[in-house]
């Protein structure tokens, strides 16, 4: 059951428990980031072919303003995240597109021999910085979203990564208020109070509910998922082997990425199916889920030509 005094009392918690600086966070090397950046962008394809000449997926058009969604995802990520210790999950059939962009060296590259949905490249990227770092805080991060103020948003997600390091059995996932009950968004019911931050345990997650469910989620309170989720790379890692311990087993130590340009071999995707991180992970494992609102940060995901518009239209008032 959705509590409105819950979150509101969440909201109102003033202070966290003690635990590493960002400073603290930043110099032993702890965080980490995968920028989900594979995405074939069909729903706007329209208009990036209008803006940009050709059939680019959005990523890697300039959608809202002069830089690429995902130079915008990058020069965001960098705000809570040292600048080499992040990785870009791409696909290869977008290398004319992918190969020039500006701040994505060679050595921040995964490349996956096709597009198989969200869970493969999280899978992949979190196993190749448990690697690297066992004790790392990873970022999740979707490339087509929108702040309007890019200050809160870094200031969520520097809280997101303060409740993982207090909580490593927790994955924080950031979260919005609903403009309505649109069905093309997971849905959250948040739950009692944490107590680290501002944070909420998650009651159910809900992906792309039916209209019936969004509007009922909405009368009571849900909260829209934006995708965006911190975590110590064990918590991710065990939610997963929990769901889908095939698909971990399908990923190969000699796969993964080791600090140069990978192209994932075809054999390694041939045996792991389309799946959905949010419908597939997320919607069955809540109770690992910590939820944070975002406040006054103005997010939108930009997933359709309806929602561009809007960000838009809300620029230019």
């Amino acid at each position: 059951m959705i509590l409105e005094k819950e979150r509101a009392n969440a909201i109102n918690v003033s202070g966290m428990p003690v635990g590493p600086s960002r400073e603290e966070s930043l110099s032993c090397g702890r965080r980490w980031g995968v920028i989900l950046a594979g995405g074939d962008g069909i729903r706007l394809r329209a208009m990036t072919r209008l803006i940009a000449g050709d059939d680019r997926p959005k990523q890697f058009c300039p959608i809202i303003g002069s830089e690429t969604m995902l130079q915008q995802t990058i020069r965001r990520a960098e705000r809570n995240i040292p600048a080499d210790q992040f990785v870009v999950s791409l696909t290869k059939s977008h290398r004319e597109f992918y190969k020039d962009q500006p701040g994505v060296s060679p050595s921040h590259r995964i490349v996956q021999p096709a597009n198989k949905g969200t869970v493969a490249p999280i899978v992949h990227g979190l196993l190749s910085i448990e690697r690297m770092e066992p004790n790392a805080l990873v970022a999740i991060l979707p490339c087509d979203h929108y702040y309007a103020n890019e200050s809160a948003g870094a200031n969520a997600m520097e809280e997101a990564f303060e409740i993982a390091a207090q909580r490593p059995d927790l994955v924080v996932l950031l979260a919005a208020n609903p403009s309505g009950p649109d069905v093309e968004y997971g849905w959250i019911e948040p739950g009692a109070p944490t107590g680290y931050g501002h944070s909420l345990y998650a009651h159910a997650f809900h992906e792309k509910p039916s209209v019936d469910v969004a509007r009922d989620l909405f009368r009571r309170g849900g909260l829209w998922s934006t995708f965006e989720m911190v975590g110590h790379v064990c918590a991710f890692l065990d939610m997963i082997r929990d769901t889908l311990p095939d698909v971990v087993e399908c990923i190969p130590q000699s796969s993964l990425w080791t600090g140069s340009e990978l192209q994932i071999p075809d054999a390694v995707y041939d045996r792991i199916p389309t799946l959905s991180f949010s419908r597939d992970v997320l919607s069955q494992e809540p109770g690992r889920l910590a939820i944070l609102l975002l406040r006054h940060a103005g997010w939108s995901d930009i997933g359709c030509p309806e929602r561009v518009n809007a960000v838009l239209n809300s620029m230019y008032r």
